[in-house]
């Protein structure tokens, strides 16, 4: 299936527009997940452990929305969009939200 942030696909006409479509998947962090992130903050660098479960976690956000659309019948998602949001008491969970419009292409 094909996935676009652009609101048309160069080459190929949109034959039907099915709907908004969405995935979202909330994950919580976890004490040794916190335990490294703390230290690489310290001493500086990236942070493998968070930049992985987000990484994960925006891939599973994805399939989800490309699921939906399949039910649908659509062989594309263009207008796609990505949202991070930390929730919960003290950002002790994070939220990637994506959505986009399920079309069929011709």
């Amino acid at each position: 299936m094909l996935l676009t942030t652009t609101p048309t696909v160069q080459g190929q006409e949109i034959t039907k527009y099915l709907g908004v479509v969405c995935g979202e998947v909330v994950v919580g962090a976890h004490i040794g997940k916190d335990i490294l992130a703390s230290f690489t903050n310290i001493v500086g660098g990236r942070s493998n452990a968070y930049e992985s479960t987000l990484r994960e976690t925006r891939d599973g956000a994805i399939a989800e929305m490309m699921q939906e659309a399949g039910k649908l019948g659509a062989d594309g998602i263009v207008g796609v969009k990505f949202d991070y949001t930390v929730i919960g008491q003290g950002g002790s969970m994070m939220m990637v939200a994506v959505s986009g419009t399920a079309v069929t292409l011709g």
